[in-house]
């Protein structure tokens, strides 16, 4: 696959080969760098250092889970609305409150469309995959907190069965985005606490009605899901289509991260988060890269 640059006679990248005077095809076997070891991945660092930071500052005693969540969206200017510009050529991590930005969490019927084709093909060409499948009808409602201030409550019901799915007040963490130039869609990565609590009296603010499809592979779901949401009775409905890939279990996100880099672990245990990390970054930038329908192919 072409990265982009000719490499042409006089470039000044093209580099004359000394086995073909040999007459052998045999290319060298190349060492990662002068001193034998691949360079820490920088984006991949920051990423697994924000997250750890995050989950290592969290409430305590809450009895809330961790989540952690990449969304496929735009970023755009607050000011007028239009797609950030940045003058750089590849996907970029933008500093934390450093511009004044909101993340819009959807994208055209068609490429959902795309994405659904795409999902459902791949679970059934690669069985070796071993992706699940579910659909799901989901109705959130949202209530307005008891003292009036912070996160709304939300109770999840399955919409066939009115069974509560999760009755929870979500704490938000932290944000970061990152900006693709190259691409048609940028990404958002949350880290935020989802805490159970009973039951809130009264009527809902508004609500959600979610028609979702989730594809679970390994430590990972990719949830596919069209939205129509409602901020009151008379209020025309919009409908949104989101696109997000979440780490599935808390549990072994907060064990990793807590051996992360300690000496008395095993160079393994040393490195599971930052290796968990990685493949969550890859699963973000997948998606990504096959957001226009024109153009997806296997996200290289």
């Amino acid at each position: 696959m072409s990265n982009g640059h000719a490499h042409g006679q006089g470039d000044g990248d093209a580099h004359a080969s000394t086995n073909s005077d040999a007459g052998s095809d045999a290319l060298p076997l190349l060492s990662p760098s002068i001193i034998g070891v691949e360079p820490l991945d920088e984006f991949i660092r920051e990423v697994a250092d924000f997250i750890h930071y995050h989950i290592s500052q969290r409430p305590q005693d809450t009895g809330g889970v961790i989540e952690v969540e990449a969304k496929i969206g735009l970023l755009k200017e607050r000011a007028g609305g239009q797609r950030l510009q940045l003058p750089v050529l590849v996907e970029s991590i933008i500093a934390p409150n450093m511009m004044d930005l909101r993340f819009e969490s959807n994208m055209s019927a068609r490429q959902h469309q795309h994405f659904n084709i795409l999902l459902n093909k791949l679970k059934l060409e690669k069985p070796e995959m071993n992706i699940n499948y579910e659909h799901l009808h989901l109705i959130d409602n949202f209530y307005a907190p008891e003292s009036g201030r912070g996160e709304k409550l939300r109770v999840t019901r399955d919409e066939k069965t009115g069974e509560v799915r999760a009755c929870m007040r979500k704490i938000r963490l932290g944000n970061l985005d990152i900006f693709c130039p190259k691409r048609s869609v940028d990404w958002r990565i949350s880290v935020n606490m989802e805490i159970p609590v009973p039951p809130p009296l009264g009527s809902p603010t508004h609500s959600r009605k979610k028609d979702r499809l989730s594809y679970t592979h390994q430590e990972f779901a990719i949830d596919l899901t069209q939205v129509t949401a409602t901020s009151g009775p008379n209020s025309k409905p919009e409908i949104l289509h989101e696109l997000e890939v979440e780490l599935r279990h808390s549990d072994y996100l907060l064990m990793t991260a807590a051996k992360r880099g300690l000496p008395e672990y095993s160079v393994a245990e040393q490195n599971a988060f930052d290796e968990l990390v990685h493949a969550f970054v890859n699963n973000a930038r997948i998606l990504c890269r096959n957001a226009n329908p024109a153009t997806a192919g296997d996200g290289r």
